[in-house]
């Protein structure tokens, strides 16, 4: 596990998933046939776990002179300190972003109503990540 920081948030377009994380791959097929494609972009997923299979939402940046397209809903993914756990290969490894997300929100300084963040760094990479609490303070040995 490490830490990861968002020095700015990150405006992104997003296509909300009809079955919840199930549903996260078509979304995501969704969202990729809406936009140009750029080699500049990133791709995220967003997941609020909960009843009937939570909310899933797969995301991409807005890239500029794209923030007019209303056709299509936006988030902003929060800048801060975030927890996270980086899985190579993660195709070959079915279960491995779930138990990515139960660890990372296992931890005592994360969120308890934050979401997961997935951050598909490659196709076949991704870094998963859990925003820290309001409360949070990083270490830095001066700490009381």
């Amino acid at each position: 596990m490490d830490s990861f920081t968002f020095q700015e948030d990150v405006p992104v377009f997003c296509v909300t998933a009809v079955d919840g994380r199930h549903g996260a791959a078509d979304a995501m097929q969704a969202l990729k046939a809406l936009l140009p494609a750029n080699e500049r972009r990133h791709f995220y997923g967003l997941f609020w776990p909960g009843r009937d299979g939570g909310t899933y939402k797969a995301a991409a940046s807005i890239l500029e002179g794209e923030s007019d397209r209303s056709e299509i809903s936006t988030f902003t993914i929060q800048n801060g300190p975030y927890n996270s756990f980086y899985i190579s290969d993660y195709p070959s490894q079915p279960d491995a972003i779930d138990r990515a997300f139960d660890m990372l929100r296992g931890q005592h300084e994360v969120d308890p109503d934050g979401y997961c963040l997935e951050w598909y760094v490659s196709e076949h990479d991704v870094k998963c990540m859990v925003p820290l609490g309001r409360h949070y303070q990083s270490f830095t040995g001066l700490n009381r």
